[in-house]
């Protein structure tokens, strides 16, 4: 019988019809699939309907169905040889603003056969959401933006296939995952109300659609689930990141922070959650500053600083010469230069600690962080003044998040049984830095759960069990979405919050400054 009974590939073998049972070939099929399903309707297309008969005997009434649900409603969407050893696969994509991720699946066994990524083309329109909304509204802007994203993925999709030596008509489903605004542009939906008061989109509940309706060149017969998003500010992303991390299903209260274009933030456990968003995250990628980069290979991930002697010690990603910063060494690099004392608490450099690395450039102090000479660019990484007053005032954003997020339900940051961190950032901040500059709580660091690109990792559990569908519903269903831009208590706290690392140093016992 079925080899996963919580997938969406069922094996089912029929009775071949007789004089004495003489039902139609679609109905036995249906049955048949309602008996396995536990369910009580199950829609089969008419494109599907013209080859059944045929297909049935050729394979003597034993076939494997791709089936999708979308809450009581179940699709049969193609049939195959139940002895083929065809590979029926899936797709899972984290549509990110400025970058794109596959991940390509065997529908039958769940297991990952390989991963790809490409920049987001929409990049070359506009780096940010908003700016691509108003391009969205010019003539033409909504189509090309449409077109862009949707003719990269099918060229990615063609080559992540041939590695696994598989063919774009062999994937049956995909399941995507992105903001509220990727996810229009990705249905050629009109964002216009995105950004505008009430601030409503187009659509909260996508559901699943047809691919071809998307122009997105894989089996004919696929379909694509598109995670719900929760109004214009939380979007599928963060739900598929609830769904990764568990957290919906936990009796204690947790909390999720995934930092990209924004911080987004989810508070709850299995009974409520509350989320929240804000601009706390191009500091945090590493866009402050002149040499801030996303990680990649050659870009600084780690730093430390030996407070004696003031030996600056550099990792970066694939141990390659240093050409940039992401927004872990960041972090890192401003919770060292605190703790050996080269910035104060306002995070102004403290000249006599650092010496000839402070230089002046057009009448802005700049610190040498790796010189010209060891560089991959030949020239001084250096970190300004103005860059560090920026990553402050990010950190700040983000301590001021959290904070108000906690205090909006009566709780405190001790009540938080785990603090999960998501995306790139997630994977490669030491939370003892982000603590050191207040822009985490002072927690016990096994608190603190690395959970990667939960967006893609939730998009990947809906290709595999057909029960995440549900729970995604449920997950929507329970999210209060908490509006910071109106919040006078968000105001004040971010006041208190723009010093490392805070006003109050009573909350942050375990960050001790050199000497």
């Amino acid at each position: 019988m079925n080899r996963n009974n919580k997938g969406w590939v069922r094996t089912v073998c029929l009775t071949p019809p007789t004089l004495q049972d003489n039902t139609a070939d679609a109905d036995r099929l249906a049955d048949a699939l309602k008996s396995e399903l536990k369910t009580n309707r199950v829609d089969i297309d008419l494109d599907l309907l013209k080859k059944l008969p045929e297909q049935l005997r050729k394979w003597a009434y034993q076939l494997q169905c791709v089936v999708l649900k979308d809450r009581d409603r179940w699709f049969l969407t193609d049939i195959t040889d139940s002895q083929d050893s065809c590979t029926i696969a899936g797709l899972a994509v984290d549509l990110g603003t400025s970058r794109v991720v596959l991940r390509l699946l065997n529908l039958s066994n769940g297991q990952i056969l390989n991963e790809s990524s490409f920049h987001n083309p929409q990049v070359t329109i506009a780096s940010d959401v908003l700016a691509r909304i108003h391009y969205a509204d010019i003539d033409g802007g909504l189509k090309r933006l449409n077109e862009l994203i949707i003719n990269s993925l099918n060229e990615n999709i063609t080559k992540l296939c041939r590695s696994c030596k598989l063919e774009p008509a062999d994937i049956y489903m995909l399941s995507v995952a992105g903001n509220t605004t990727m996810s229009h542009l990705f249905m050629g939906l009109n964002p216009h109300w995105i950004i505008r008061e009430p601030y409503i989109p187009a659509v909260n509940r996508p559901g699943i659609v047809k691919t071809e309706d998307l122009n997105i060149l894989v089996n004919p017969s696929a379909r694509a689930f598109i995670f719900p998003n929760s109004g214009s500010y939380f979007g599928g992303d963060l739900v598929a990141g609830i769904l990764f991390s568990g957290l919906n299903n936990e009796e204690k209260t947790s909390i999720l922070v995934d930092v990209g274009t924004n911080a987004e933030v989810v508070l709850g456990n299995s009974d409520w959650l509350i989320a929240c968003a804000g601009a706390a995250g191009p500091a945090l990628e590493g866009g402050v500053t002149r040499m801030g980069m996303m990680a990649g290979p050659g870009v600084i991930d780690r730093i430390a600083i030996e407070p004696a002697s003031l030996q600056f010690q550099i990792h970066t990603i694939e141990d390659l010469a240093p050409q940039g910063i992401c927004g872990s060494g960041l972090i890192d690099l401003a919770a060292h230069l605190y703790l050996s004392g080269m910035i104060e608490m306002r995070g102004k450099f403290v000249p006599s600690r650092c010496g000839n690395r402070l230089k002046e450039q057009k009448g802005v102090m700049h610190l040498v962080v790796v010189p010209a000479s060891e560089s991959a660019t030949g020239s001084d990484l250096t970190i300004s003044q103005a860059d560090l007053d920026s990553l402050i005032r990010s950190k700040a954003a983000m301590y001021t998040i959290l904070e108000t997020l906690m205090h909006s339900v009566g709780s405190s940051f001790i009540d938080l049984s785990a603090f999960y961190v998501a995306g790139t950032f997630g994977s490669l901040i030491q939370p003892e830095s982000a603590i050191s500059i207040g822009m985490l709580p002072d927690l016990p660091l096994n608190t603190y759960r690395a959970v990667g690109n939960s967006s893609l990792g939730g998009a990947t559990m809906a290709l595999i069990s057909s029960e995440c569908l549900d729970e995604i519903d449920r997950i929507r269903d329970r999210i209060t979405y908490l509006e910071l831009n109106v919040n006078q208590e968000f105001m004040n706290r971010f006041s208190a919050a723009k010093f490392i690392p805070h006003t109050d140093p009573s909350r942050f016992p375990s960050v001790k400054v050199w000497g």
